[in-house]
């Protein structure tokens, strides 16, 4: 069986100085690689505000989603990197606004660093087509 893979594009790229393709479409299923609150000038929005860097991602998820011909309620599967855990009431209320029932799986976990000193949020999705 041969599957289509390809590359979502985006169009500014700011994951492309960081040699990071925004995500993958193989076959009906989107990949995505990790969102942060990264504008599309490169530029972090919200530093030292959780809920303004949350807000952002999903800006950043959406706008990859539909590039690769999905939207976020399509998404099955999410990973979510906090810096703090502390801020976990603050992404139980998000996922209500986000997101509706049936909610996607999800995993959440805390990491001591993300990809940059500001970032206190990433989010991964799998998501269908």
């Amino acid at each position: 069986m041969n599957v289509k893979m390809e590359v979502i594009a985006i169009d500014p790229d700011p994951l492309a100085p960081y040699a990071i393709a925004p995500g993958w479409r193989v076959g009906d299923v989107l990949f995505l690689s990790g969102q942060a609150a990264i504008d599309e000038s490169g530029t972090i929005i919200g530093a030292g505000d959780i809920d303004a860097q949350i807000s952002q991602t999903f800006v950043n998820i959406d706008k990859v989603l539909a590039a690769g011909g999905s939207s976020r309620d399509r998404i099955v599967k999410v990973t979510i990197y906090l810096t703090d855990m502390a801020h976990f009431p603050q992404i139980v209320d998000p996922r209500k606004k986000y997101f509706s029932s049936p909610y996607p799986a999800d995993t959440i976990v805390e990491v001591s660093a993300l990809a940059l000193p500001e970032l206190m949020v990433e989010i991964d999705v799998i998501a269908a087509a």
